[in-house]
């Protein structure tokens, strides 16, 4: 996968568990401070601004490694003024409180994470969030994340705004009784329904009111 970074930090996985990426454009500039298999801590400013701390994290997969994982992080919030923003695999809202720390609001879908089943084998949750300080939230205050849809993974990509939503932005989808009356409504709805042309992951609930929806602004 590809995308339109001009600087980018990894760190390698540990067999088959951790692993994390950062990319960001020229017009951010980012100091690494510490990092490991499961978080990138930066120091960062954008477009010339005050300078915010920043941590990006996946939480390790097993239980027995998380209350270490969670202490390091904490540590990492030396002053309690500072404006530090965490993005993430967040699993422990025990954190939130202990650090101070309030979730910054979030648009779109409800859940961040599907176990990719249907019907009654279905789990959805919440397991990743955007938190911040309040000197962070004083900084950036119309700042928002957006859920977005997940098409071939099991968390959904979230696009954080630090800025807010443009003004420009797209209008809500609103449904029109009226179309119910239409005969290209309803053959646009299976159409859709109905079509797998792209793989397994087409089929999923959520990409397929998506895409409904898309057919039906059209």
């Amino acid at each position: 996968m590809k995308m339109k970074m001009d600087n980018a930090f990894n760190v390698e996985p540990d067999g088959i568990t951790g692993g994390i990426a950062l990319g960001w454009s020229n017009g951010v500039k980012l100091s690494i401070l510490h990092y490991d298999k499961n978080f990138i801590d930066n120091k960062i400013s954008i477009n010339g601004e005050i300078y915010w701390f920043g941590t990006f994290i996946y939480q390790p997969p097993y239980t027995e490694d998380r209350k270490k994982f969670w202490e390091i992080i904490a540590s990492l919030q030396n002053d309690v003024n500072a404006k530090w923003c965490v993005l993430g695999d967040f699993n422990v809202m025990e954190f939130l409180y202990q650090n101070y720390l309030m979730e910054i609001p979030s648009n779109g879908s409800s859940f961040t994470w599907s176990n990719q089943r249907c019907n009654d084998d279905a789990i959805l949750e919440k397991l990743d969030r955007v938190l911040s300080s309040l000197e962070w939230n004083c900084l950036f205050p119309k700042a928002i994340s957006i859920i977005d849809i997940a098409i071939a993974l099991d968390h959904s990509p979230i696009i954080f705004m630090v800025n807010g939503v443009a003004k420009k932005a797209r209008n809500e989808f609103k449904f029109e009784s009226r179309w119910l009356i239409e005969e290209k409504c309803s053959r646009a709805v299976k159409e859709e329904w109905e079509n797998k042309e792209n793989g397994p992951s087409r089929g999923t609930f959520r990409v397929k009111l998506r895409r409904t929806r898309v057919k039906l602004s059209k």
